[in-house]
């Protein structure tokens, strides 16, 4: 049974939350329990740790260890709080849609990069404003590839789709909270679908196709953390048997609706590149590559579509 501590300073509460948490085994439990603390009492990190003799009111301590509870049951952190920070953003989170990663900022990173250098060899130095560019996010979840990408690329048109209607839901909340309401088109889709016949009446193509698609393998379910296998959605998380089936539908999609020159910019799973590699033939694709994120795993696979050899796209 939890205990809750009669001395309500912040100091005290923090303290008794780091341990509990400790105690249960929870992943960064003491950057858990500052955010839940910082949550019920609605105040900045600065604030916790320049007020540690501040007594927080009965019912905020209530609530706090009614969450420490719940995280210490495996409920994640940004269930509990309702949001996550993703490249400086602050993105809603519910259980139905991915948690938004750090390592999925090298996806922008990657997309911003590749960007800039098409227009620096097209003979365009102004600054990368995404003018001319249609892009899409391909399962979008929270929309954070495609929220922060609009923000990036004020002048960009932008596509999100999503296979799960409450993810959209989620997703265009945060675009609405971020003042891209009318920026990003938000479409329900199985990857590409929504924009081939007959579901449209023309094949859209697009200057950049971007996705951090499910790549977990359904035989890795029961070794992941119950923070995950149990509480984030399935569909978001299982790539198949193996894990990187789906790429090797997207990677084709994909050819079929890039202008020639267009970029892919994929999230892999771990140790999915060498079977994702293969599936960008060079004969289609030019400008392969695949970067590292800070644990030195390759995390973003990228290529460039070539013109088909008679000067049609690939469609």
């Amino acid at each position: 049974m939890t205990l809750i501590s009669t001395d309500r300073s912040v100091r005290a509460l923090l303290k008794q939350g780091i341990e509990q948490l400790r105690v249960a085994n929870v992943p960064s439990y003491t950057l858990a329990a500052e955010l839940l603390l910082l949550h019920v009492t609605s105040q900045s990190r600065t604030w916790l740790y320049s007020h540690p003799e501040e007594i927080v009111p009965e019912s905020a301590t209530e609530n706090y260890f009614g969450l420490l509870a719940r995280r210490a049951s495996g409920v994640p952190t940004q269930h509990l709080t309702g949001k996550q920070e993703f490249w400086g953003l602050e993105f809603e989170v519910t259980p139905d849609v991915l948690i938004p990663r750090p390592e999925t900022e090298h996806l922008i990173e990657v997309a911003l990069d590749r960007l800039a250098v098409r227009e620096i060899r097209a003979g365009r130095h102004q600054q990368l404003s995404g003018e001319n560019v249609t892009l899409v996010d391909i399962g979008t979840g929270s929309g954070c590839i495609a929220a922060t990408l609009a923000k990036e690329l004020p002048a960009a048109t932008v596509y999100a789709t999503d296979i799960s209607e409450a993810a959209l839901t989620v997703a265009g909340g945060n675009a609405a909270r971020h003042g891209l309401a009318g920026r990003i088109h938000f479409l329900q889709s199985n990857l590409l679908e929504a924009f081939a016949p007959p579901a449209a009446s023309v094949m859209q193509v697009f200057d950049l196709i971007i996705s951090n698609p499910p790549y977990v393998s359904l035989r890795e379910e029961e070794s992941l953390p119950i923070e995950v296998r149990q509480h984030e959605p399935r569909t978001a998380l299982f790539g198949g048997e193996e894990g990187y089936e789906l790429y090797g539908v997207l990677v084709p999609q994909a050819a079929r609706h890039l202008k020639p020159g267009g970029l892919l910019v994929l999230e892999l799973g771990y140790n999915s590149l060498p079977a994702v590699e293969p599936l960008l033939d060079r004969s289609e694709w030019s400008g392969v590559s695949v970067t590292k994120d800070l644990a030195g795993i390759p995390r973003v696979i990228s290529a460039e579509l070539l013109p088909a050899r008679d000067g049609r796209y690939l469609i």
